[in-house]
């Protein structure tokens, strides 16, 4: 039976099995899954942590881009293709006022300023964040990738750099009022974590 740090089967689809990348686009909304090496691979089951940290900072991002009246921020089912044969979809996207819009329907080929990863807790998902979906982002040409990890409390950013990701930014905790890439954006992760700890104790 699977717990909440398990990966859930992809439905109708079996994880592993040969995929088209017409066939991944055309997956149902509901069939989870990225696009590996043109096969179906098992995406991370995210637990309440993890959405409270999507959710926060998705909110945080919109405001501060309405100032504006510009850019975009989407969250985890957009299907992006960051590589010829890897489709990822990742936890947020972000376009920045006078970014190239993307599209409203279909797979995004159109690289965000900014791609954000809430790490879930398991060995599988720290490696594929924190190396597999780096490389995939760099390759991609992400100007950030934005890594949060609310098991250890760290926020991070790292910046492309001559093709490489360098990080640029480290902190767990406190007011964060310049980030890289985002002028006038404050993100403040005590209040983030405050959240975080008023969750209930995990189920066993």
């Amino acid at each position: 039976m699977l717990d909440g740090m398990e990966h859930a089967s992809t439905g109708g689809v079996s994880a592993g099995r040969p995929l088209t990348l017409e066939e991944w686009i055309a997956l149902d909304e509901d069939e989870p899954g990225e696009w590996v090496d043109g096969r179906l691979e098992d995406e991370e089951v995210p637990d309440y942590a993890h959405e409270l940290c999507v959710t926060w900072l998705t909110h945080m991002i919109r405001a501060w881009l309405s100032v504006s009246g510009a850019g975009f921020v989407g969250g985890s089912d957009a299907k992006f293709l960051v590589k010829q044969r890897r489709g990822r979809k990742p936890d947020a996207s972000v376009y920045l006022p006078g970014t190239q819009a993307p599209p409203r329907r279909g797979v995004v080929k159109i690289a965000p300023d900014i791609l954000i990863e809430v790490i879930t807790p398991t060995a599988r998902d720290i490696r594929r964040d924190r190396l597999e979906k780096m490389d995939d982002y760099a390759a991609f040409g992400v100007r950030f990738y934005w890594l949060v990890d609310p098991e250890s409390k760290l926020f991070e950013v790292y910046a492309l750099r001559d093709g490489l990701y360098a990080r640029v930014l480290g902190a767990d905790g406190g007011r964060l009022d310049r980030i890289p890439g985002c002028d006038g954006l404050t993100l403040d992760l005590d209040a983030l974590w405050t959240e975080i700890d008023r969750l209930g104790e995990s189920e066993a």
